[in-house]
């Protein structure tokens, strides 16, 4: 398949979903990214189009882990994630894959974001 072809299809998917799903204040959208090297992770109020929260292996603290863009490292970034935002005040999100298969990655940085204590 050509790549442009597949880039259309990943961007009919995204616009796909997001017709169902909207953050607000009290619930945002924990949308989730996975690069070829890095991830990232960020909370969305749509309501006022703002990112209330986002975290990234990219980030300093975690920086120093040598986190990849693999099961473990969304394992560890998803933790971290549920422990941000609780400090942040939330508790509950609405979680977008951003047109990704809910399985693998996606699937364990779900997972270890709800044993951090995040309801979705």
């Amino acid at each position: 398949m050509n790549t442009i072809y597949k880039a259309k299809l990943l961007q009919k998917r995204k616009w796909r979903i997001r017709r169902k799903i909207a953050g607000t204040a009290v619930r945002p959208r924990l949308s989730v990214k996975f690069s070829g090297r890095h991830i990232y992770a960020q909370a969305i109020n749509d309501d006022n189009a703002t990112t209330v929260i986002f975290l990234s292996s990219v980030d300093p603290e975690l920086r120093k882990q040598n986190l990849k863009a693999n099961l473990a490292g969304a394992k560890v970034l998803g933790e971290a994630f549920a422990v941000r935002a609780k400090a942040a005040g939330l508790s509950q999100i609405v979680f977008d894959r951003n047109g990704r298969p809910y399985h693998g990655k996606v699937k364990v940085f779900a997972d270890a974001a709800r044993a951090g204590g995040l309801v979705f």
